[in-house]
Parts: C-alpha cells; sequence; structure tokens
C-alpha cells in the first residue's frame, strides 16, 4: 500500500524553527505511516538535521509561488501544512493543487486554504501576545495529533562534534566549565546586552569558577564587533569563535558541551533550550511571551522600564535604557543559581 504524503513548509527563522519542533514532533506521531516531506531553506534543515521528524526534505531554492507550485506537483501531495507565514506559500500550495491545505488565516491567504486557524488577537486588532510553541502547535492540535509534551528537541551527530575538536580543541576540556556567551541578535541592536556589561560578568564567573568562556556571534561585521569589544573589555583571554566559520552543525555540538549559556532573546538561545542547557536569557524591548517554552533551566531576567517591550529593532530614545537596567549582579546571581543547581 502506497504511504500518502504529508507537505510541512517550515518557518524561515531559524529560531522558529526550533520553537516549532514540539509541533513537528507530535505531527509525526500522528501520521507515522505517512511520508512526511520538510520544506525549508538552508540554515533551517542544517539546524533541525539530525532530524527524526521527517522522511525527506526538500531545498526551498525559489521565492517564486509558480515554480515551487510545479515542484510540489511532482510528490502528488495529499495534505499540506503550513508553519510559514506568508501569501506567497499559501499561494503556491493552492497552485500545486494540493487538496488539503491547513495554515492561520493571515497575510490575505484565507481563501488559499482548506482549513483556517485564527491567530488570537487584542482588541486593537494586533496579535495578541502568546508563546509561538503554542503557535505551532496549534495546527497539529487542530489535525487531531496527541500532544505529549512541548519541549524543544534537537539532536547532533557524531561527525560535527568531531571535526569541532578538531576546530576548537581549547573548548574540549575536562577540567574546566564551558560557559558560551551569546552577546548578538540578527532582530536587530536593541536586543543587546551592553558589551561591557558581558564582560564585567565573564570576570566574575571566571573568577569564581576558573571557566573556559566561548563568546558565539555569527560572522557578520556588528557581531565580530560585540565580540571584539567584549574580549578587549574583559581582563581574561576569552575564546571569541567569530572567525572559526562553523557550521550550525558544530555551533549544535559546542553548546551541546555548555555548562551554562548567557543569551539575548535570539536564535542561539533556542538552540540552548532544545539541548537542555542552563540558561540565563535577557529581555529588553522584546515581551518574553511570544518565545516562552517554559523550560525548567532557564532564568529569564526580563527589564522593568515604561516604554519597554516596544518591540523595535533599534532603540527609539537612542538611550537603550531596558538593556542598560539589567545589572551586572543580577545576571551574575542568576548564573550561580544555575550552575549550583539552586533554581
Amino acid at each position: 500500500m502506497q504511504k500518502d504524503n504529508i507537505l510541512i513548509w517550515l518557518p524561515s527563522p531559524m529560531g522558529d524553527a526550533v520553537l516549532a519542533t514540539p509541533a513537528l514532533r507530535a505531527i509525526r506521531n500522528h501520521y507515522a505511516d505517512s511520508s512526511i516531506y520538510f520544506y525549508a531553506n538552508k540554515i533551517v534543515k542544517e539546524v533541525l538535521s539530525p532530524c527524526r521528524f521527517n522522511d525527506y526534505w526538500l531545498a526551498q531554492d525559489t521565492n517564486c509561488p509558480f515554480r515551487t507550485a510545479q515542484k510540489f506537483k511532482n510528490y502528488k501531495f495529499k495534505q499540506a501544512i503550513l508553519l510559514k507565514n506568508s501569501f506567497s506559500s499559501a499561494l503556491a500550495i493552492f497552485l500545486a493543487g494540493i487538496k488539503s491545505r491547513v495554515g492561520y488565516a493571515r497575510d490575505c491567504r484565507s481563501l488559499l486554504l482548506t482549513e483556517k486557524l485564527y491567530p488570537p488577537r487584542l482588541a486593537t486588532g494586533k496579535f495578541k501576545p502568546q508563546s509561538m510553541v503554542k503557535y505551532y502547535l496549534a495546527p497539529a492540535i487542530w489535525l487531531g495529533c496527541n500532544i505529549q509534551d512541548d519541549q524543544l528537541e534537537l539532536s547532533t551527530d557524531q561527525q560535527s562534534s568531531q571535526s569541532l575538536k578538531e576546530k576548537l580543541p581549547q573548548v574540549d576540556s575536562t577540567d574546566k566549565p564551558l560557559f558560551i556567551l551569546v552577546p548578538g541578535g540578527a532582530f536587530g541592536p536593541s536586543k543587546c546586552w551592553p558589551a561591557q556589561y558581558f564582560a564585567k560578568t565573564t570576570d566574575l564567573l571566571i573568577e569564581k569558577y576558573n571557566a573556559n568562556v566561548v563568546i558565539s556571534v555569527s560572522p557578520s561585521p556588528q557581531e565580530m564587533k560585540i565580540a571584539g569589544e567584549i574580549c578587549a573589555s574583559s581582563k581574561n583571554k576569552l575564546i571569541d569563535i567569530s572567525q572559526a566559520k562553523l557550521s550550525l552543525g558544530q555551533l549544535k555540538a559546542l553548546f551541546e558541551k555548555a555548562s551554562l549559556v548567557i543569551a539575548n532573546d535570539t536564535g542561539p538561545r533556542h538552540i540552548a533550550i532544545a539541548l537542555k542547557r542552563k540558561i540565563v536569557t535577557l529581555f529588553g524591548p522584546n515581551d518574553p511571551a511570544w518565545t516562552d517554552t517554559g523550560y525548567e533551566n532557564e532564568i529569564q531576567i526580563v527589564t522593568d522600564v515604561p516604554c519597554a517591550p516596544c518591540q523595535k529593532p533599534k532603540c527609539p530614545t537612542k538611550n537603550h535604557i531596558c538593556m542598560k537596567a539589567i545589572s551586572v549582579e543580577r545576571v551574575f546571581d542568576a548564573a550561580i543559581k544555575l550552575v549550583e543547581g539552586d533554581k
């Protein structure tokens, strides 16, 4: 008997893809006898691989809905589940003639879907803040999936772990704990805790725990600049991986070794949670309700200033008081609680 083919179009941001893993797990379990295809960009595929939630990957190699639809027709999908929020994604699965098309009725795409979900809104018409974990789980619940748990999940592979040892042998120490700082953020500079604060916190942690500290940033000029400022401000020698050119597989292998992660609210934070690391997350302009996971080994430090959360990528006042209001002492105390298991 031929299996049914099911298409799941994954979200584009890396962090969102990780937040969707509870939904992907539930859908996989519900459709155990079907062939599940993930359609995703290269970064999403890399962060989710190896993955036990699908059978096949389809590369998102065009933004043209007509070309995408033609591609989908080759697989005779019985059902498409849209975790991607865009008009063009809904148009593509409509043009592909997929019989069942499930997704959120937003972005003017209601008529293109056969099964429509509606995200909660405030009286103002804006979307009501809710965890994106629940947002992505809603289509799975609609389809009748059994939600056994809502924890994030990622896997690492042996090849990435081995190549990480060859590229960064200094992080493989067995006599020192490994702490990771994530001081950047693709969202924008408003999310970033000051580099000098990271450096002061790092010096306190090294003095207390004699730890190896890694600064995890992307190779973008902005984030490399932040890493350089932290290294220049610290009294200790830190491990800056901005030029190490790690793959996402190697980055996951690195995070898997961490005793503690201190991060802005950005994609690698979700990697740390999915790999069950202890983590302190710093919130300023963004509402933590959007990305809450209920993870027991995370301490969220949320700023308390009148202008937050503003949800702006750049500080409108240019004073950046939301992140500056988070003190070094507060972050250091939270780190100690996690490291010593007193949370």
